[in-house]
């Protein structure tokens, strides 16, 4: 479909990584105005999000100073529940998890460093108004102003993709036409799933760049006469997957084969990105279908569909406690329990992880990291070989 006289209303930067992502998801949800559906993952983080708008906005208007309220997290998160389109129990208590997490890690709350809440901005880009909403805005000891943009992603960023995030080059520009007297603005990222939060900032020229760049696709997305699909790895939560074409191949499997000679790598790598977004969006698929067969599963014993039997079956895991197991084998075999100590209790990777996750809600992060640093040292490393595969950031942000 031609964009044959489109006009954005205004840019955001929902609509410009919607169009970066994919051109033709930007045109069902705003040329065509197509019904969206929004999945899990986008309610759950707006969940969260408005659970910690409330809660800080309340906060910040009765001037209260002192620990965050676990308690008062978890009841506008029950209040909240009520009309977020959520059902899972499981999706619930990780609402809880986030909010504990949050509460346990932030500190004092105090009022006179907040300068703003969902805060609402607007600001001239070439000849584009961009429109957004930051969700809270410190004020710094040193004269600088910190942006706070929560995030629920499961994934932790990588530093460059922080550093070229659009978004935040977008929250800086607006933060600088709403305090211009700040000396400096940091930008931050509260990853909640993690507890932790990952900051940069902008330079003059990056700030150029990203107005360039603003204005360049803002063009683009009223100057193109088609919106090709464009199947990447976020295709499984996009909100207008069903009424997606490509979408509907890639769940059979179908790509566009345009590796035809093996000495071709330049065509062999996008191919085997073509591969591994289908492969998400079929895997992520059979996961959502599979959710359907485990809900009706609870109430019957097995279900035979299209001849194949489905059940739940279980899975044991025996944990033995250290000191009674190693006196028992100690005795059988007539080896020190010093020894069997040595043989049988590893620690590993996982492990040493999860000890350092709970530790950062008791120890200061400097603490923390060296305490990692001297347990790495310790550590006996093995190498082989891996094939890996990244996406570059964009630098042009």
């Amino acid at each position: 479909m031609a964009a044959s006289g489109f006009k954005n209303a205004y840019l955001s930067y929902s609509r410009l990584k919607r169009f970066e992502e994919c051109p033709k998801a930007f045109e069902l949800h705003y040329v065509r105005h197509a019904t969206s559906e929004p999945n899990d993952n986008l309610l759950f983080g707006g969940l969260v999000h408005q659970v910690l708008e409330d809660y800080v906005r309340s906060r910040w208007a009765s001037r209260y100073r002192g620990p965050i309220e676990r308690d008062a997290l978890i009841e506008i998160l029950k209040d909240r529940w009520q009309t977020a389109g959520l059902s899972s129990v499981g999706t619930f208590e990780e609402g809880v998890a986030i909010l504990d997490d949050f509460a346990a890690k932030h500190g004092v709350f105090d009022p006179d460093r907040i300068l703003g809440v969902e805060t609402e901005f607007a600001i001239a880009v070439g000849p584009f108004t961009v429109k957004g909403y930051i969700d809270r805005i410190d004020r710094l000891e040193d004269g600088g102003v910190e942006v706070v943009d929560y995030k629920t992603n499961r994934m932790i960023f990588s530093e460059e993709e922080v550093a070229h995030d659009l978004q935040l080059s977008i929250y800086a520009l607006a933060v600088r036409a709403l305090f211009p007297e700040a000396r400096y603005v940091k930008l931050s990222l509260y990853l909640l799933r993690h507890g932790f939060k990952m900051s940069t900032t902008r330079t003059e020229e990056q700030l150029a760049a990203a107005r360039d760049y603003i204005e360049a696709l803002g063009r683009q997305t009223e100057t193109a006469t088609e919106y090709p699909a464009r199947i990447n790895a976020n295709c499984c939560y996009c909100d207008h997957r069903r009424q997606c074409p490509a979408y509907a191949r890639a769940l059979l499997g179908e790509y566009e084969a345009i590796a035809e000679d093996a000495d071709k790598l330049e065509r062999i790598a996008r191919e085997r990105e073509q591969v591994a977004h289908v492969a998400k969006v079929a895997y992520a698929r059979k996961t959502e279908l599979e959710g359907v067969l485990k809900a009706h599963l609870r109430d019957r014993d097995e279900l035979v569909l299209g001849g194949v039997r489905y059940w739940m079956g279980e899975t044991t895991r025996l944990d033995y406690p250290k000191e009674p197991t190693l006196a028992i084998l100690a005795e059988a075999t007539g080896t020190e329990a010093d020894a069997l100590a040595d043989r049988l209790l590893v620690v590993d990777k996982a492990q040493v992880d999860a000890l350092l996750k709970e530790l950062r809600k008791e120890m200061a992060p400097a603490q923390v990291r060296l305490l990692q640093t001297k347990l790495e040292a310790l550590a006996e490393r093995s190498v082989s070989p891996r094939f890996n595969a990244r996406k570059v950031a964009e630098r042009c942000v």
